[in-house]
């Protein structure tokens, strides 16, 4: 036994037995444990030093506060939370039985049937929530448990209280809250203000999964994964798998949606769309299934004289968290010239992909104040480029270490 598993055990000797370590993720280590005041077994989840030390005890145990009420049929109730000697834990009923990762490991993909019986659950598990102001923000077949034929939600809204507590201090721990395969595009892209539609993009990722026997989106580590989710149209459940019936396939459809608006705007529509044999997901948006060539078109500047295109090369190592300084050459186009512009989804011109897929560049800005900003895939926080400012048109150098991007001005 380490020093802090001896460390652990002293400091929740009056309260738990820890009996055995049955699991471990990016968050918190889970023992089962006996709760020696009411004699029952228990999942005892440990929080990872670091992120304890770097959240305190009093903010993550103020925020965990709203997910102790959650009372629902499919949702793993949370029994006890608190802090010992430095650690932070919380304490769920232990569950006999599988996760639904554990079926789905072992039989690969499930019945129509049954896959949708089982969603339905934790469909419902979210709506509630979600009427009760909590969103998951990690829906994936580890957090599902299966006893009885019946599914539950564990770690309900724990995660948002490790986002809470820790705010944007969290990446000095490398976590990223949410898991690559079923996180939401807006997820993906580290947007703090979450809503219901992005826990329903990671309902249908998880029925995709029941379903093919797969994710929607796959990759050899979580930045390949994550740069599909931003950059390629979700794929259909029915060419993996044809027997899907096809209003099943249009829910899972709709719950993919790259936007939120394109979404289920609650759990309930998601389960009621399962049942509905004529239900069909209607036109959705869908950015990265338009043509490429459409990216660039000329156009002519006519009467408007000649005009500057002020292209910057910024001369960043996007790698390393010092910043250089950047160069801008502005060059002159005569007037008739053709200069690029873009006649597609109007958020196209705003984003750029490194060619390793690990960084991400993308407008952002409002009220017409735009800027460039960068995201390492890995992370969970983005950072302006300095310089960028009216930036539009990113692109990034083959070697990931500079990006150009363009403005407009008036000679």
């Amino acid at each position: 036994m380490s020093d802090t598993d001896a460390r652990l055990h002293a400091a929740l000797a009056d309260r738990y037995r820890l009996e055995e370590e049955i699991g471990a993720g990016g968050m918190a280590t889970v023992y089962l444990a006996h709760d020696l005041r009411h004699n029952r077994k228990v999942a005892l989840k440990v929080l990872r030093p670091d992120l304890a030390a770097l959240i305190g005890a009093e903010r993550f145990l103020k925020e965990i506060e709203t997910t102790a009420n959650l009372q629902h049929p499919h949702i793993l109730p949370l029994h006890d939370s608190g802090e010992a000697d430095g650690f932070l834990y919380y304490v769920m009923p232990f569950v006999e039985g599988d996760t639904l990762r554990d079926k789905l490991t072992r039989e690969k993909q499930l019945s129509v049937n049954e896959a949708v019986e089982l969603i339905r659950g934790v469909a419902a598990a979210l709506d509630y929530a979600h009427r009760n102001g909590v969103i998951h923000r990690d829906v994936k077949p580890e957090n599902v448990l299966l006893h009885d034929g019946q599914a539950t939600v564990a770690d309900f809204g724990i995660a948002l209280a490790v986002r809470q507590a820790g705010g944007t201090r969290l990446t000095e721990t490398g976590l990223s809250i949410g898991t690559p395969s079923y996180m939401s595009p807006e997820q993906a892209m580290g947007d703090r203000e979450l809503d219901a539609r992005s826990d329903i993009y990671s309902l249908g990722a998880m029925l995709y999964e029941m379903l093919a026997g797969e994710p929607p989106f796959v990759g050899g580590n979580a930045q390949a994964i994550v740069a599909k989710i931003l950059t390629e149209a979700p794929p259909l459940v029915t060419k993996t798998r044809q027997s899907v019936p096809p209003h099943v396939s249009a829910t899972i459809q709709k719950a993919l949606a790259r936007l939120p608006a394109d979404r289920f705007p609650t759990a309930a529509d998601f389960a009621s769309a399962l049942l509905n044999p004529g239900f069909t997901a209607g036109t959705v948006s869908d950015f990265a299934g338009r043509p490429k060539q459409a990216l660039w078109n000329p156009i002519s500047l006519g009467a408007v004289g000649l005009a500057t295109v002020a292209i910057a090369v910024a001369g960043w190592a996007l790698l390393r968290p010092t910043v250089k300084s950047v160069t801008r050459i502005v060059m002159g186009f005569a007037a008739g010239q053709p200069i690029p512009a873009y006649y597609g989804a109007p958020t196209d011109d705003r984003l750029a992909l490194s060619p390793d897929g690990s960084l991400l560049v993308y407008q952002a800005g409002t009220n017409g104040d735009y800027f460039l900003v960068v995201r390492d895939l890995a992370q969970l926080e983005a950072r302006t480029l300095p310089g960028t400012e009216g930036g539009g048109y990113p692109a990034i150098s083959p070697d990931g270490e500079r990006v150009a991007f363009l403005t407009r001005g008036q000679a």
